[in-house]
């Protein structure tokens, strides 16, 4: 039989995973077989964290919002502005609610105001 010469392709390959993991630490920039695991995390971990970064921002405007309100009434919360909201059909997010909140609170509570009438 006679000797393949091996050419360029799994250098090429080893190379792309190194230049993904040019900025691990250690062996795991280092060592191919460690840089192939530490991608696969890598990739898993970005993955994973994308749906709990939305999460979390949710929870923080809700946070946001429910801190604001409750500052106006003692008898008004998040949950009941929220229910107003829908009630009047007013179509705006948490988002947008907890950018009113931060920026300009006056204009959150003309909202309630008018939502509770």
């Amino acid at each position: 039989m006679t000797r393949t010469r091996r050419g360029y392709i799994a250098r090429r390959r080893r190379t792309k995973i190194r230049l993904f993991a040019s900025t691990f630490r250690g062996a795991h920039s280092r060592l191919t077989r460690t840089t192939i695991q530490q991608k696969l995390r890598a990739l898993v971990s970005a993955h994973r964290d994308r749906g709990r970064q939305k999460r979390d921002f949710r929870r923080l405007w809700i946070t946001r919002i429910n801190a604001v309100i409750r500052e106006k009434g003692v008898f008004y919360s998040y949950s009941r502005l929220i229910h107003d909201l829908y009630k009047k059909q007013l179509l705006l997010n948490r988002k947008i609610l907890a950018q009113i909140a931060i920026s300009n609170r006056n204009c959150l509570y003309m909202i309630s105001n008018e939502i509770t009438k």
